[in-house]
């Protein structure tokens, strides 16, 4: 009996929940290695052959150029910001539209150059991948949402499968001002609201749970069209986290050789809701490259 075909009886015979697991992306990313698609197996629009995805990784060029990073130290609504503030020279470059979508992930993981999400809480969109209409998880896991619950080293193993890299923290700064604007956010100065960013959080800030699929809120992209660069998932970028800019690269590099153990996360979560400081794009993080939080997930850059 195929290998794949058995593993779906073996699903199919255990029953109860894990039953329900029966199209967790895990089986379909099987399916998709061995080109065998069973029945009832609902497998992403991912071509074995062609490699073709129904949304592939799209790049924006963002054109280069010099602006003031981080914010004033001790600033009211700055939330663990970059300082001292600096003049930063960013080499034109290209960044994804989006995060990267579960579905092109699921690419990656079928052709095996990527290893599987964590996956142990509701929250981690890799498995919340159902077929039950009437289950209110079918907002949830959809391939078109942005992967999450991956650590700095599976975004690393991603960017290698698509020829690319992490942006360095200049550049996703540089980027999210919409090319180094003096702005407080993505889309400008204005206050944030649902219609801007992805806060989902139900009776505190949004109206529905969790992350949401990319570009729902277009009026929240940047100047050139990038989307969700704050409100949705944190991203991990390429640079080693310091508290302080001190003695970091001004040509819009990332900072290395401090050690491979926190790495810097930028844009505001889906889960929080203190927009004042949360969202700005001065905001940043520090968190363990081990770390495969159901917060984080991650986009691309290229040099050009």
């Amino acid at each position: 009996m195929n290998k794949v075909l058995m593993t779906v009886v073996m699903l199919g015979m255990t029953g109860g929940a894990y039953a329900a697991e029966f199209s967790d992306l895990a089986v379909k990313a099987a399916v998709l290695r061995s080109g065998v698609a069973a029945e009832g197996v609902a497998v992403p629009a991912v071509s074995r052959a062609a490699g073709v995805l129904e949304e592939p990784v799209e790049f924006i060029t963002i054109p280069g150029g010099r602006f003031i990073m981080g914010s004033e130290s001790g600033h009211h609504y700055a939330y663990n910001v970059g300082v001292p503030m600096r003049t930063i020279t960013v080499k034109t470059f290209e960044m994804s539209k989006t995060a990267v979508t579960v579905e092109q992930y699921a690419e990656c993981v079928a052709q095996g150059a990527c290893t599987e999400p964590d996956k142990s809480t509701k929250y981690c969109n890799w498995r919340r991948d159902t077929h039950n209409l009437h289950s209110h998880q079918l907002w949830w896991g959809g391939k078109d949402h942005p992967i999450n619950c991956v650590s700095w080293n599976q975004a690393q193993e991603y960017a290698r499968f698509k020829g690319a890299r992490l942006p360095s923290e200049a550049e996703w700064e540089y980027a999210a001002r919409s090319g180094g604007k003096g702005q407080v956010y993505p889309w400008g100065n204005d206050d944030p609201t649902i219609q801007r960013d992805q806060l989902e959080i139900p009776s505190v800030c949004g109206i529905e749970p969790d992350t949401h699929r990319v570009c729902l809120h277009p009026a929240g992209n940047t100047a050139h069209g990038l989307c969700d660069m704050v409100g949705s998932v944190m991203e991990w970028v390429q640079d080693m986290y310091k508290d302080s800019y001190v003695g970091a690269p001004t040509d819009g590099s990332a900072v290395e050789g401090l050690g491979n153990v926190i790495r810097a996360v930028r844009g505001g979560k889906y889960n929080k809701c203190e927009p004042n400081y949360l969202l700005r794009v001065d905001s940043r993080y520090g968190e363990f490259a081990s770390d495969d939080s159901v917060q984080i997930g991650f986009r691309l850059a290229r040099s050009r």
